[in-house]
């Protein structure tokens, strides 16, 4: 940090990656390898369990959502349509920029790139405390759009019944599986598939602790979005922004959860003195206040900087989720800042948009994650791959040469004679191999 930098506000609890917990490892571990071995019977265990639920298929038949759906409000279901079409017109322009091509490296070789959607993937969409019905917008639309086959969304029960919100925006998204089952034994029956759930290739959207752990374990068997974290929102402002705009946009993200880092940098002073105070104003009538007063206590903090080139230096550094501009001239930070989740830039835009409405991807890197990649996305879906055609003789005698040298170089003879069979086949080279001829006749 700058010596101009100074904290006006820190962290009491301690910030970096968190490992989980022994007994979560544990106790997900255990979860995984009885569903594995047993299949349905295990899932059904342990949803009766954790969630007392144990209807007698898991998955809702057509009939079934089309009763959920029936039931849920007309104003609610064009609300997540209209969700939705933003989603699916920003993954479309995505997926429309990610081209297949062919391109003619040297006479005669032929090199390609396909993009290839994933066969199956499974989406999670949270219940409990905060039913993220985004979740479904987030992972079933962007997958569809992809082009994968089958998507399988599953979605935890909520009172003993199947949460209408959350089905409903599954099957608006185009989901062709729906199931109502929940946390560790959700992901691993759809990781390992039973006699009843088939298995998915890859797995996104949010979950507990738990169901993040479980993502973690089953990763490499299967593919996932994310190793996910707590949420976590930075604001750069400059003497501009309105400091009630940035006690209210903190707090938005801090009802997130206790863990929630909410850190706000800032070239003045006075917008960092009058958002403390908007911050304890606002916690006083905060619905979600005993959640955010939390997050804000513990990893809230304002950094006052020097300039704005300083502000975009330390948000660089932290590498957060999101990060919101409230500067004079917010589009700067396109070409300053590097290590973000997603940006939002200008008081007209705020974090929940991209949360709820907007049709951005939300599903977004945690824990400094920001550094390396960037959120779930179109592409996330699709497998880009690479093909060769070698066609003409002269071409294929020359490579067969080099590969020859280059592979002895690296004492691989069986890739050299791969190579040295090619030269003599299409070229005038002989093959010297001691125990062989070749018979160009």
């Amino acid at each position: 940090m700058s010596t101009s930098s100074k904290i006006v506000k820190s962290a009491t609890a301690p910030s970096g990656p968190r490992a989980s917990s022994p007994q979560i490892v544990d106790t997900v571990a255990t979860v995984i390898a009885e569903v594995r071995a047993e299949g349905d019977a295990a899932v059904r265990r342990y949803s009766e369990k954790f969630d007392s639920w144990s209807p007698t298929s898991f998955r809702l038949d057509a009939d079934e959502v089309a009763k959920v759906v029936a039931g849920v409000p007309e104003t609610v279901l064009d609300d997540l349509r209209y969700v939705q079409r933003q989603v699916r017109g920003f993954a479309q322009a995505q997926r429309d920029s990610l081209t297949d091509f062919e391109v003619e490296t040297l006479p005669g070789v032929v090199l390609g790139q396909r993009n290839i959607p994933i066969a199956a993937t499974g989406a999670y969409v949270p219940g409990g405390r905060y039913p993220l019905t985004a979740s479904a917008h987030m992972t079933v639309v962007t997958a569809k759009v992809a082009g994968v086959e089958r998507v399988s969304a599953t979605t935890p029960p909520d009172r003993g019944a199947p949460p209408a919100i959350s089905v409903a925006a599954m099957h608006l998204a185009g989901a062709d599986e729906i199931y109502v089952l929940g946390g560790v034994q959700a992901v691993a029956a759809l990781a390992l598939g039973t006699e009843t759930i088939g298995a998915v290739d890859m797995i996104a959207g949010p979950g507990n602790a738990y169901v993040a752990e479980a993502k973690r374990q089953l990763f490499g068997e299967i593919g996932i979005d994310l190793f996910a974290g707590p949420t976590e929102t930075l604001i750069v402002a400059d003497e501009t922004a309105d400091p009630f705009s940035v006690a209210t946009d903190l707090l938005s993200q801090a009802e997130h959860g206790p863990d929630s880092p909410c850190v706000l940098i800032t070239t003045s002073a006075d917008v960092a003195e009058r958002t403390l105070r908007h911050i304890d104003e606002l916690l006083v009538n905060l619905p979600t206040a005993p959640v955010a007063s939390v997050a804000w206590a513990d990893h809230g903090q304002v950094h006052l900087v020097g300039s704005l080139d300083e502000a975009w230096a330390l948000a660089d550094e932290f590498a957060s989720e999101h990060v919101q501009i409230l500067t004079a001239e917010p589009r700067k930070a396109l070409d300053n800042m590097r290590n973000y989740g997603a940006l939002f830039l200008g008081d007209r835009t705020c974090v929940p948009y991209g949360d709820k409405v907007i049709g951005t991807n939300h599903v977004l890197p945690t824990l400094g994650a920001a550094r390396y990649t960037g959120g779930l996305w179109v592409g996330k879906y699709l497998k880009t791959v690479t093909y060769q055609e070698v066609r003409d003789d002269a071409a294929s005698a020359e490579l067969g040469e080099r590969c020859g040298r280059a592979s002895r170089l690296e004492n691989f003879e069986g890739h050299a004679r791969s190579g040295d069979l090619r030269a003599a086949k299409y070229g005038s080279a002989s093959l010297s191999w001691s125990d062989h001829t070749f018979d160009r006749a």
